[in-house]
């Protein structure tokens, strides 16, 4: 690619041309036509706008160094004209410090570029039928009306090639390439000219004009305003019809025009909503199946009679309950845990193991039929060979190319930024970095973990002091709970803290990588930001699902942290309430958050310049102007809606056995995300630079890998977080004979069984209570589900044989599920095809024709030409022997 650029398409790079040899652009004034799209002349369309400050007008900088990027400037503007493009100048109606230089891209530049980048273009209409699906007369009551927004004609498609220009579907040479894909070929072109030489190192590309100052901002325009059609008549308003007819809050429960917005926005952004919307759908059923377990969870907690012991004052009135931190905790009644049990019935059923294995499998199902989809996009869109064919190399890239190596491939030698040792060392740098600041998230769930131990003390301590006259709120605002908020509370806001760090961390290591395509270096940028994010969002809830309160020690022998700090134990009815609030608050908060900053700080930034320029208003501001003052699009794009979605969707499976609302929780925000990153899009941001994408990129990998650890997760978290199998047990071999004393089988006495007792008089000095002792009973009962024999027994405060039946159940539980699961996975998988019957036979019967076509017109050129060739022979051989002849 260099050497074509160097050879071919910009003869003058690498070379600065002399002041007298500048080229500048035409100047021209505002004609005060606001929605125009065109130069002052109404006939060449403007590809690109590029803004800068005029330097003569500047005060912040000093006069040399205004000179500089002056002169830079100009040699870029110059070099740019040299290449083809053609500029045109209007100052700011605003502002006259602010000039607009206007980008246009003749039809020979456009065809040039056009098979550099390798773009497929229209041969000719595609003539295949195709069946509408059965489900289409359900689909249309949620379609936009095709008389509104009209399906765009499909064609065959091949590379453009300049030779073959004939063979190409051309009835107009002004609407051949679409807007996007000129400002497309525009952009490759402004990121590849040069503008100064210095050390024999090219400096070029507009984005390292942006990043200096030189240019403020470089986009390409929408084509009306969001809120009414465009007043040229041969305008087609798309950004309007996109915003009335997918953006507005009307259209929450509308299909989304994919390949209109594919047609506007590129297929980047195309794929980006398309995979968004797919995966809405699929959670519906889902979020369907969610709330009927926890409505059976809800109806069935009546019948709950664990929960009803625990509540019975006659049972767990009597029961008492150890201290559950050293010294300044109290012995407590088990029926302050009564609320909080029946809740736990409601999340802790037999509902929930069928929830859990259902996620399991549709998980499997959502990403197999993704695939699917996801391949008739690719045919559909033209992106089936994209990354062979037409993935240009990066500016950045290309322009640390200073060391010679031999291709094994081509066996020439060729540019590339890094020797062997050189990336040897790149790649230890980074991949230190990233352990590192995994390491450093991790610290900080330490911390929180900490804090919930220090803190549990000051509850149990100072709490019920403060609350005893109010029963109603002692009910509900114990120790644990207000732990458990407070941790989670504090855990979300360093989780959005340490988020702003790590993104611009990772976006360090990722540029210090260097890699080669900008798909490579959004695959590598996703990896690391989706390891960052999973330790950061992820973390706390794996403590509290599968390390709080499992290694406790008994009141006689606790454990401690650092030595200091007692291990946190579980409420008596498990940890898994705990996880449910935990989930709600991060789920909940982080989609809260996400709202507030995707969507009202850029209307806030928008309000706050209208109401700037409101003294000015009066004013008619032409169309570069008015998309001037939007937000500028991020430098990665919608890198950031992808990872949202991500963690949410790792919420939604990795822990979905502790609450079965999150797929409707997550349905309910998806339905919205969609419908205000479309309203953010059209109406808030300058218009994206249209992009190819083939697939989703790295996420899809990183799906499939939550897909496979959801189902280790949620076995775990039904065998080791929740009270199931220890019931189970219960039901089935501790309740009735050799070890149980009921004559059938039941759950009556599973309290009391599973509660271990505990002789006061063997506490430790160092955790025994201030707390007199009250009554005349000598023990209390140690942690929910401890498992150990008592006090005066010749294995005391050891584990009982009913705690490795519950051991061997949890363990055997778990490999059952996994495998069971895996093995209706792999069916699935097996059984649905990555591509489809139906696509495969399209892309055969389209690549046929299109050889077929192309081979075709070939033959018939070498024909025509053979046959002048063949008259012009026949006719000389006649001219020479015709006197012989005579």
């Amino acid at each position: 690619l260099v050497l074509e650029l160097n050879q071919v398409i910009i003869p003058t790079y690498g070379t600065v041309p002399d002041q007298q040899n500048l080229h500048t652009p035409e100047w021209a004034d505002f004609d005060d036509k606001p929605d125009s799209l065109f130069f002052s002349d109404g006939q060449r369309r403007i590809d690109f706008v590029l803004v800068y400050e005029d330097e003569s007008k500047k005060t912040t900088h000093k006069r040399s160094d205004r000179k500089k990027q002056k002169r830079k400037r100009q040699v870029y503007e110059s070099n740019l004209i040299n290449n083809g493009l053609q500029l045109e100048a209007t100052r700011s109606v605003l502002d006259e410090k602010l000039i607009f230089v206007k980008v246009h891209a003749p039809w020979e530049v456009l065809c040039t570029y056009a098979e550099v980048m390798h773009i497929k273009l229209p041969l000719q209409p595609d003539d295949l039928k195709t069946r509408d699906s059965a489900f289409n007369w359900f689909s249309r009551f949620f379609r936009v009306d095709e008389n509104i927004i009209k399906p765009e004609q499909e064609f065959f498609t091949a590379p453009f090639r300049k030779e073959h220009l004939s063979n190409f579907y051309i009835q107009d040479k002004d609407t051949f390439f679409n807007p996007a894909t000129r400002s497309r070929i525009v952009y490759f072109i402004l990121s590849r000219v040069e503008y100064a030489t210095k050390n024999n190192v090219k400096k070029f590309g507009i984005n390292k004009l942006l990043d200096t100052g030189i240019y403020k901002a470089a986009f390409p325009l929408h084509d009306s305003r969001f809120r009414h059609p465009s007043t040229d008549p041969n305008c087609p308003s798309e950004r309007y019809l996109l915003y009335r007819e997918w953006a507005h809050p009307k259209n929450i429960f509308k299909l989304q025009p994919l390949d209109f917005i594919r047609k506007y926005y590129g297929e980047k952004i195309g794929i980006y909503f398309a995979w968004l919307g797919f995966y809405t759908n699929m959670l519906i059923v889902a979020a369907f199946v969610g709330v009927g377990c926890f409505l059976y969870g809800c109806l069935t907690k009546d019948n709950c009679t664990w929960s009803q012991e625990v509540c019975d004052p006659n049972i767990g009135g009597n029961i008492i309950m150890c201290p559950q931190c050293d010294k300044v905790c109290t012995y407590w009644n088990l029926t302050i845990t009564c609320e909080s049990s029946k809740k736990l019935c409601i999340f802790d059923s037999f509902g929930t193991l069928v929830f859990a294995v259902f996620m399991g499998i549709w998980v499997t199902l959502f990403l197999e039929f993704w695939k699917q989809r996801q391949a008739e996009l690719e045919y559909e869109w033209d992106t089936v060979e994209y990354l062979e064919q037409e993935e240009q190399v990066r500016p950045e890239y290309e322009a640390q190319c200073t060391h010679v190596v031999k291709n094994e491939i081509t066996q020439q030698e060729e540019y590339v930024p890094y020797t062997a040792c050189g990336k040897c060392i790149r790649m230890t740098f980074c991949t230190s970095a990233i352990f590192f600041w995994i390491l450093l998230i991790i610290a900080s769930v330490i911390g929180i973990i900490v804090y919930r131990l220090s803190v549990f003390l000051v509850f149990s301590s100072t709490l019920s002091q403060h609350i005893n006259g109010t029963e109603a709120i002692r009910k509900y605002l114990t120790p644990q709970t207000a732990t458990s908020v407070t941790a989670s509370l504090i855990s979300f806001i360093v989780i959005m803290v340490l988020n702003i760090i790590y993104e611009k961390v990772a976006v360090v290591i990722t540029d210090f990588e260097l890699p080669r395509t900008q798909t490579d270096y959004e695959n590598s940028l996703t990896t690391k930001m989706f390891l960052f994010q999973f330790v950061n969002y992820y973390s706390s809830c794996f403590y509290i699902a599968f390390f709080k309160g499992k290694f406790v020690g008994h009141p006689g022998n606790p454990v401690y942290w650092l030595g200091k700090y007692r291990n946190e134990e579980c409420d008596p009815g498990g940890c898994l309430l705990e996880l449910t609030t935990q989930l709600a608050i991060i789920v909940g908060g982080k989609a809260i958050w996400n709202n507030i900053q995707e969507v009202l700080l850029p209307w806030v930034k928008n309000l706050i310049g209208r109401c700037g320029a409101a003294a000015r208003a009066e004013k008619v501001l032409p169309r570069w102007e008015q998309d001037y003052h939007l937000q500028p699009i991020g430098k990665l794009g919608l890198f950031y809606e992808y990872l949202e979605m991500v963690i949410q969707f790792g919420f939604v499976t990795l822990f979905v056995a502790s609450f079965p609302l999150a797929p409707l929780l997550a349905l309910i925000n998806n339905m919205l995300e969609i419908r205000l990153d479309a309203w953010k899009l059209t109406t808030q941001f300058r218009r994206m630079v249209p992009q190819k994408a083939q697939d989703i990129g790295a996420w899809q990998p990183i799906m499939q890998g939550i897909a496979i650890l959801a189902v280790v997760t949620n076995a775990m978290i039904i065998a080791f977080t929740s009270d199931m199998i220890p019931r189970l047990v219960y039901y089935w071999s501790f309740s009735v004979p050799p070890y149980g004393s009921h004559s059938s089988h039941t759950m009556k006495g599973y309290i009391n069984s599973t509660l271990s007792v505990f002789n006061i008089s063997d506490f430790k000095n160092a955790s025994k209570p201030f707390s007199p002792w009250f009554g005349n009973q000598t023990t209390c009962r140690q942690v929910y589900r401890d498992l150990r024999y008592p006090a005066g027994h010749q294995h005391q405060y050891e584990h009982n044989i009913y705690y490795w039946h519950v051991i061997a159940a949890k363990l055997a539980f778990i490999i059952v599920m996994e495998h069971v699961i895996y093995f209706v996975n792999f069916i699935i998988s097996y059984v649905i095809p990555d591509v489809s019957e139906k696509t495969k036979s399209k892309v055969k019967r389209e690549k046929y024709l299109t050889q077929k076509l192309l081979h075709e017109n070939d033959l018939k050129v070498v024909k025509k030409t053979m046959g002048k060739i063949a008259d012009k022979i026949i006719k000389e051989v006649d001219n020479t022997f015709r006197p012989k002849a005579e």
